[in-house]
Formats: structure tokens, sequence, C-alpha cells
């Protein structure tokens, strides 16, 4: 059985500390995927990958990486419908997951707002900032998705 990874859209990830915890807990390799270099910790089970600037490179490194032993974290929702398509559990930085239920909805209200998004002049601002609460949910999501794979 291979080893569990957790692949992290990094470039606008906001709980990155909140993995290093989680997987330093679990003792679970995590992948930073981003296209700078950004800052990691010096740790083993830490792997920073810098991919092209190209568009979608990152998204496109973890989708082929991603298996039924990985934990993508993104909130790209076409990236999140990629890695459930090769076999990962996905979580958003909120701690909501995609599943093959609610990824096709997503994916059709995502289209939806960028329509709305396209016919606005002045815009209609962005989602809500990201709370305490999304944070703590976000912890819980991931140890469990971890216990659940690490169960088999």
């Amino acid at each position: 059985m291979s080893a569990i990874t957790i692949l992290v859209d990094a470039d606008a990830c906001p709980v990155k500390d909140e993995i290093y915890k989680v997987a330093w807990r679990h003792e679970v390799q995590v992948k930073i995927v981003s296209n700078s270099r950004l800052r990691v910790p010096e740790h083993p089970l830490i792997e920073r990958v810098v991919v092209s600037d190209g568009f979608d490179a990152a998204d496109d490194w973890i989708a082929e990486a991603a298996d039924a032993r990985s934990i993508v974290v993104t909130a790209d929702i076409l990236l999140a419908d990629r890695a459930l398509k090769a076999g990962a559990t996905v979580l958003a930085p909120t701690g909501k997951p995609f599943t093959a239920a609610s990824i096709g909805p997503a994916i059709a209200t995502r289209a939806i707002m960028a329509d709305l998004r396209a016919g606005m002049a002045d815009g209609m601002g962005g989602p809500p900032p990201f709370s305490k609460a999304d944070r703590s949910a976000f912890l819980q999501a991931l140890d469990t998705a971890l216990v659940r794979l690490r169960r088999g």
C-alpha cells in the first residue's frame, strides 16, 4: 500500500500552517505545489514543488499526482473535479469536502457566478473573509480524512 500524501494547491492556501501541524502529528508526507518559491518548514515530511508559471501548471501537477491515497487541498473547483476523478479525497481550505455528489452543482454554480460577474460593471465582491471557524473546520476535516484513509 502506498503512503498517504497531502497535495496542497499552495499559492493562495490560507491553511498551510494547519496542514503542517496535522501532517507532523500523523507522520504524513506533504507536497506544497506552487508557481513560485514559497517558504516552507525544513522538515523531512514537507516537500516544496515549484512548477512553471504556465496557466494551470500547479493544477496539472496536482491532478497528475493525485490518487486514492491522496488528500488534495484546494479552493479550485475544477482542480477538485480532476482530483476526485483520480480517486483523491478533496478538501477546501474551509474544511468543506468536495465529493462526487457535490462537485457537479459546484461546477454549475461556478459557471453561473462567472456569468454574473461578467455582466456586472462594478463587480459583486468576493467570498466572505476566512474565519477562525473555517480554520477549525479545516483542521477537523483534515484529521478525519487522514484517519479514514489510514483505516482503508
